[in-house]
C-alpha cells in the first residue's frame, strides 16, 4: 500500500474514531438529562421504584407512614426509638395485670423503664420496694397509695387520673384500686434494666426466712407466720379499703404522716407554658421537692408542634397517652430519622439529640416527657438562634438578617399555630 493509501486510511479510522465517541457522547446527553429529572418519589407513592411486591403488613404500615415512606430528610442508619406497650408481654393476676417496657425491649432505652399497670377495685399490688426510683402517672380511675419513710412516718393517700407520684428507691409502698371500677397507670424507673418482675416483696421475704427468726424478730409465737402465701402475691384481688381518714389516722399512730409529701396534681397546677398550640406543665424538684425523676406533661392541639430543641443534662423517655404524632430526631454524622406515635407507644431520645414532635392528628396529642434527673432543662433552636449574633447566624444558615432579629428571645416551647 503506497503512503498516501496509509494516510487516508489511517484518516478515515480517526474519523470514524472520533465520530463514535461524539455520537455516544451526544446519545449519553438525552439519557443523563433523563435520568436527571426523573421523578422517584410521588405523593401516592404510585411510581414503579415505589412499589411494594409481596406480603406486607398492611396494619402496622398504616400506623407507621414515616417508615414505610420517609422523609427526603431523613438519613442513614440510627437505632429504633419507639416500642409499643401492646408488643409487650402482659402478665395477668386476680387483682389485674401488668406489663413493661425495658432495655430489654428497647435497646436504646438504658438509663429509664416503664411498667403499665391495671388494677381491678380492690386489687392490690402488694407492699413492696424497689432499688430506684419510682415515678407515677395516672391514666384512668382512682387508686389509694402507701409508703413509710425511712423516719418511719406514714404515707396513706389517694390519687384519680392525671395525678402523680414519687417513691425514692428503698421506700416501701403498695397501691390499691379503689371503686367503681379500679384504676390503671404508668410507672417509670430511672433504671434501664428495671425488672417489674423481680421486686422485693413482703410475702416473698418473709416466706423465705425462717419462722423462728420472725417469731424473735416480732416477740411472737412461731406459729402466727403459719400462713404465709406460699407464692407470691404480686397482684391479688381483695375487698376495697376502709375510709381515708381512718386508715390515714390507724398507719400515723406513734411517729405521725406525711399525707403529702409523696404525691403531686398537676391539675392544680397553672401551665409552665401555654400557647394558642397547647400547654406544657414541667414538674421536678423545684415545685416537687421529694422526685429525682423530671418531667413535662405536654398537650398539643392538632397542628400544634413541640418545637426543636435538646436536653443537654440526660436522655429522655416518653409516654403518648392520647392522639396522634410524629417525631424526628436528629444524631451526629447527618443521621435523622422520623416515626410516628400513637397512645400506649413508648419514645426514646438519647442526651442532647435534637428532636420535635408534631401533633399528626384530629384531636389533642398528649403526652409525657421524664428524664431520670430531678431537674427539667433543655434547650430550643430559636432560643440558641435568637441569642446568637445575627450576622454568625445567617453565615450559616443564609435566611437574613430580617428572619433572624424577628426569633423570640424568650423560649416558646410549644409552638402557636
Amino acid at each position: 500500500m503506497s503512503k498516501s493509501n496509509n494516510s487516508a486510511a489511517v484518516t478515515r479510522r480517526h474519523f470514524l474514531s472520533v465520530s463514535g465517541a461524539a455520537l455516544a457522547a451526544a446519545s449519553a446527553v438525552p439519557l443523563a438529562a433523563q435520568q436527571a429529572n426523573q421523578q422517584i418519589r410521588s405523593s401516592d407513592h404510585h411510581l414503579p421504584n415505589e412499589q411494594q411486591p409481596g406480603p406486607n403488613n398492611t396494619v402496622n404500615d398504616s400506623l407507621n407512614p414515616d417508615s414505610v415512606w420517609p422523609s427526603e430528610t431523613d438519613n442513614g442508619t440510627m437505632l429504633p426509638f419507639k416500642y409499643s406497650f401492646d408488643l409487650s408481654h402482659k402478665e395477668i393476676d386476680s387483682g389485674g395485670w401488668t406489663r413493661q417496657v425495658t432495655v430489654r425491649d428497647l435497646a436504646i432505652s438504658k438509663t429509664m423503664a416503664g411498667v403499665e399497670m391495671r388494677l381491678t377495685a380492690g386489687g392490690i399490688r402488694e407492699l413492696h420496694w424497689h432499688v430506684s426510683g419510682e415515678w407515677a402517672y395516672m391514666i384512668y380511675g382512682s387508686a389509694r397509695i402507701t409508703a413509710v419513710d425511712s423516719d418511719g412516718k406514714s404515707f396513706v393517700n389517694d390519687v384519680k387520673a392525671g395525678d402523680l407520684w414519687l417513691f425514692p428507691g428503698g421506700v416501701p409502698h403498695s397501691i390499691q384500686g379503689l371503686g367503681p371500677n379500679g384504676c390503671k397507670f404508668l410507672l417509670v424507673f430511672n433504671q434501664g434494666d428495671f425488672d417489674e418482675f423481680s421486686t422485693f416483696l413482703l410475702s416473698d421475704w418473709f416466706k423465705h426466712t425462717p419462722k423462728e427468726v420472725l417469731a424473735k424478730n416480732f416477740g411472737v409465737p412461731a406459729s402466727t407466720f403459719d400462713n404465709i402465701p406460699k407464692e407470691k402475691l404480686y397482684i391479688f384481688q381483695s375487698d376495697l379499703p376502709r375510709p381515708l381518714a381512718e386508715e390515714q389516722q390507724q398507719a400515723g399512730m406513734g411517729t405521725g404522716t406525711i399525707d403529702e409529701k409523696f404525691i403531686f396534681r398537676p391539675g392544680d397546677m397553672k401551665p409552665s407554658k401555654v400557647t394558642a398550640g397547647g400547654e406544657v406543665k414541667i414538674i421536678d424538684n423545684k415545685n416537687f421537692p421529694v422526685t429525682d425523676i423530671a418531667a413535662a406533661i405536654v398537650r398539643l392541639k392538632p397542628g400544634g408542634l413541640r418545637e426543636l430543641h435538646w436536653h443537654p443534662m440526660s436522655d429522655e423517655w416518653q409516654y403518648y397517652v392520647s392522639g396522634k404524632g410524629r417525631m424526628t430526631v436528629f444524631d451526629s454524622g447527618s443521621k435523622a430519622r422520623t416515626m410516628d406515635f400513637q397512645a400506649g407507644d413508648v419514645g426514646y431520645i438519647q442526651v442532647s439529640r435534637p428532636h420535635y414532635i408534631e401533633n399528626t392528628g384530629d384531636e389533642d396529642l398528649l403526652f409525657l416527657e421524664v428524664f431520670p434527673i430531678g431537674t427539667y432543662q433543655d434547650i430550643s433552636a430559636a432560643e440558641w438562634l435568637a441569642h446568637t449574633p445575627t450576622r454568625l447566624v445567617d453565615e450559616h444558615l443564609r435566611t437574613g438578617d430580617d428572619f433572624l432579629k424577628k426569633i423570640p428571645k424568650n423560649e416558646t416551647v410549644v409552638m402557636p399555630l
